[in-house]
């Protein structure tokens, strides 16, 4: 804090596990936190909670890292390890026992299974009978685990900015183990702990999360410490409503990339996913951390549209510099098993102009840019080889001597000599269109005859047409 009576800097927090890739969702997590903090000329921070350490993996932690770098969400400071606190987090164990919010509970595992079933089957809570016992000196030599004692018969509530007043009783609570007969802290207890030392100030999660809340503030009342603002978002549903999975297609950040989306597609997309300002739906990253608010954040579940995807996708692609899509199409290409050929960057340089209207993913380039990497002699097919004989090929080579001659290679220039060239001819555009789109790219996808030509570059087109010449003389 600057002041006695200043409010605290906004941070906030994406806290993930790291037990396999960044999913989509919590990518759109970490994104919100991102954009409500940096709004706020707040801090956003990452913290890996690593505390299940048989499921936690580098290969995980490093997936997480690698979708939040691709999306270009960066924290402010150092990641925090969870499993790194635990002496802290033992720290505010004892604390909680010498205040007698805790106690020792001595029960095995199969007393407490037991003692649980029994509860269960009574539609009460379970409860431990060490909540009300002192351990004796011997007890104290025996493995046992921490309980949190909760307050009985009173109201958990929690003013949460997107799903409102929410309210527990705390009898339907059981008392939480905070630390494992092991020594090791449990998830709820870090959680507070941490985000408390890391000076958090939202809370901005899945609503998945929502029951943890009510027990996340208890400790925080007894510790007397300030809790912090929840926000408990929707989760990501499918496009038929149910809940997110493998059938309804990609759920990983690094599937999305590999589809063809660019990140800042990405985060124009997600920011939509479950949020909204007005009837905006493409927005600068700059308008998104203006914008975004908690208030805006619906209770419903968001649902995935790829078609809405690939439309805000296409318009960030328009809006794209050349030379960095013609980096991502040939990364495309290298993928596809094309062989690097030492112009092949020049040419989709050139191209990109050509084609990036028309593409929704960075797939859609290379698949409309493969024209302009054909090794020559370019194959040409039986139709080709047709639309390229007798008279339509003697009139091509007629335009393919008139275009060495010709001294501009722009665009707009090709375009009115094609036309000129065409009415000299007394023929319609049709007539000649097909035969040179079969010599210049082998009957592959390609732009207008103009804007293949001017993608392919002079001595490339005039080489190809010669070619194809030369095969069906």
């Amino acid at each position: 804090m600057t002041s006695s009576d200043s409010k605290p800097e906004v941070v906030t927090r994406f806290a993930p596990s790291p037990t396999g890739y960044l999913h989509i969702g919590g990518a759109r997590t970490a994104l919100f936190n991102y954009l409500y903090a940096r709004g706020r000329n707040g801090k956003f921070l990452v913290r890996v909670e690593d505390t299940d350490r048989e499921r936690s993996t580098d290969a995980a932690v490093k997936a997480i890292f690698d979708g939040l770098a691709w999306l270009e969400l960066f924290a402010d400071e150092e990641p925090v390890f969870q499993a790194s606190r635990a002496d802290r987090h033992r720290e505010v164990v004892d604390t909680l026992l010498e205040s007698g919010h805790a106690y020792r509970d001595f029960l095995t595992a199969e007393e407490t299974g037991a003692l649980r079933d029994a509860a269960k089957a009574e539609g009460r809570a379970f409860e431990s009978p060490w909540r009300d016992r002192e351990p004796t000196v011997d007890d104290l030599d025996k493995p046992h685990t921490v309980r949190f004692r909760r307050p009985l018969d009173a109201a958990v509530v929690v003013e949460d900015a997107v799903q409102g007043t929410v309210r527990w009783e705390s009898a339907a609570l059981d008392d939480l183990v905070i630390l494992r007969s092991d020594g090791a802290p449990t998830y709820n207890l870090a959680v507070v702990v941490d985000d408390h030392d890391m000076g958090v100030t939202h809370v901005i999660r899945g609503d998945d999360h929502l029951n943890n809340a009510a027990r996340q503030s208890l400790i925080y009342d007894a510790l007397g410490w300030p809790r912090p603002t929840f926000a408990h978002i929707p989760l990501i549903h499918g496009p038929d409503g149910a809940k997110l999975s493998k059938r309804h297609g990609a759920q990983a950040v690094h599937e999305y990339a590999e589809m063809g989306y660019l990140p800042e597609a990405m985060r124009n997309y997600l920011a939509r996913l479950g949020w909204s300002h007005g009837d905006d739906e493409l927005f600068s990253d700059e308008q998104a951390q203006a914008w975004f608010d908690l208030t805006g954040v619906g209770k419903a579940p968001a649902r995935l549209d790829f078609d809405k995807l690939a439309h805000v996708n296409a318009h960030w692609i328009r809006m794209a510099e050349d030379d960095r899509l013609a980096k991502l199409t040939l990364d495309v290409h290298l993928s596809r098993g094309h062989a690097l050929g030492e112009h092949d960057e020049a040419r989709l340089l050139r191209a990109m102009p050509f084609v990036k209207d028309r593409a929704r993913t960075t797939l859609e380039l290379a698949d409309q840019t493969a024209f302009v990497l054909k090794p020559r002699p370019l194959a040409i097919d039986d139709k080709g080889r047709g639309l390229l004989s007798g008279e339509s090929g003697e009139r091509i080579g007629r335009l393919r001597d008139r275009l060495q001659l010709f001294a501009s290679w722009d665009v707009f220039a090709l375009d009115a000599e094609l036309k000129a060239f065409a009415e000299e001819e007394a023929v319609g555009f049709g007539k000649i269109g097909p035969a040179m789109r079969a010599a210049l790219t082998g009957g592959a996808t390609s732009p207008d005859i103009a804007k293949t030509l001017a993608a392919l570059g002079r001595e490339e087109a005039l080489g190809r047409l010669d070619d194809a010449l030369q095969q069906t003389k």
